[in-house]
């Protein structure tokens, strides 16, 4: 869809901003006109991590004028493999002071506003209404929709992208001209059905491959040039280097954007989506136990002193990384289609753990179901297990 210019242009280009962006300014679509309508964008990144750091970096680089990153986390090892924005020294750094020094070395002539807080109902608002465009880098499902409806709301477009292993997705949503976000996933998922990328792991140079579309369709939006992708959603396979499209149509029955709208105003959008199902919730309720509570009853299993069987519902390949001395691995997928239940034993108690706990708490809830009443998890998994008890096992 070919649109106006989502921004005026500025009142002119510096000498030192014209040779910094000649290779714009020499397309004839962008031009003077177009290189001055970046400089005069206010985008908003939310997120510097996998999506957030190629996004940054190349909005910096084309210039646009201002940006905000609306991030709350600070730098871990792990997040170097795609987070391309920050470096082995900015580890332990806030998230967002390590993207903005990028973003200045990258572009001393971008402003750069940091929103270092979480986002939620609470602030949305307030902080998309300084901004021309929203870009959306997150990595769950709440946030997600409260980007689009904040953005519904405001009637502000933002470009969005989902990464997870060698898989992505892009699309630009906008109510005004297409439809939202809810238009395609009017429902999220059940919890627990689509493992985050810290679960199921991802592919960190798919990372600049869908934020480098991002940083596109926001240009594109921005100087008025090309089709976005409204009502259109562009799905990437790595594996086969494959880009497909399918068509993204407004949803007359949308909750947000619809003529009959029922979301009106924002919502409880963790309760919405769900961190673990009511079922898992209920069972891990009085059934959760700590690493430190798991760390005794092992050293009492090692004294004879009592026996329990220790299962850990992850998969395989996370197993090849670290395990806990003593566990089974029945991955969380065989509690699911009941074929690991047949192998439980009914003399004894069952541990289960994951990396983080909810799969575990998952999986705790079909034992629950299937008469294992003695059965528990490990709140914060194998991760609070190598924190707090063995240090110097891998941590991912």
């Amino acid at each position: 869809m070919s649109l106006p210019p989502l921004v005026e242009p500025a009142a002119e280009l510096s000498v030192d901003e014209v040779r910094r962006y000649s290779r714009h300014l020499i397309i004839p679509d962008v031009g003077m006109t177009g290189q001055k309508r970046l400089k005069n964008a206010r985008v908003l990144c939310v997120g510097a991590g996998g999506l957030g750091s190629p996004a940054l970096m190349y909005l910096a680089a084309a210039g646009v004028g201002t940006l905000g990153i609306v991030e709350f986390d600070v730098v871990d090892e792990s997040n170097l493999q795609r987070q391309i924005i920050h470096g082995q020294s900015d580890i332990g750094r806030s998230k967002a002071e390590s993207a903005r020094d990028s973003v200045k070395e990258i572009n001393p002539y971008v402003d750069v506003i940091l929103h270092e807080e979480r986002l939620d109902s609470s602030n949305v608002m307030e902080i998309f209404a300084q901004y021309d465009l929203i870009v959306d880098g997150t990595d769950n499902f709440a946030t997600r929709y409260l980007v689009n409806d904040a953005c519904v709301l405001l009637g502000k477009p933002y470009v969005w992208g989902s990464i997870y292993r060698f898989d992505g997705q892009a699309s630009d949503f906008w109510a005004e001209h297409g439809p939202c976000y809810r238009c395609l996933y009017p429902e999220p998922p059940p919890p627990g059905m689509v493992p985050s990328c810290a679960e199921g792991g991802v592919l960190g140079v798919l990372c600049a491959s869908i934020g480098s579309i991002q940083v596109t369709e926001a240009i594109k939006l921005i100087t008025g040039v090309g089709d976005s992708l409204i009502g259109r959603l562009k799905v990437y396979d790595a594996l086969e280097m494959d880009y497909r499209e399918v068509k993204i149509r407004k949803d007359p029955n949308c909750a947000v954007c619809g003529p009959n709208a029922t979301v009106t105003e924002l919502i409880d959008y963790d309760a919405f989506c769900g961190t673990i199902s009511t079922e898992a919730a209920e069972a891990a309720r009085d059934s959760t136990i700590s690493v430190h509570d798991l760390k005794e009853m092992l050293d009492e299993r090692d004294r004879g002193e009592r026996d329990f069987m220790l299962i850990d519902v992850r998969e395989p390949v996370e197993w090849e990384i670290v395990a806990i001395d003593g566990a089974v691995l029945i991955p969380k997928g065989e509690f699911l289609d009941g074929s690991a239940l047949e192998r439980l034993p009914h003399d004894k108690p069952i541990v289960l753990h994951c990396k983080v706990g909810g799969r575990s708490a998952e999986v705790l809830a079909v034992l629950k179901g299937a008469g294992f009443s003695d059965a528990v998890h490990v709140g914060g998994g194998i991760n609070a297990w190598t924190l707090q008890i063995e240090p110097d096992k891998p941590y991912y």
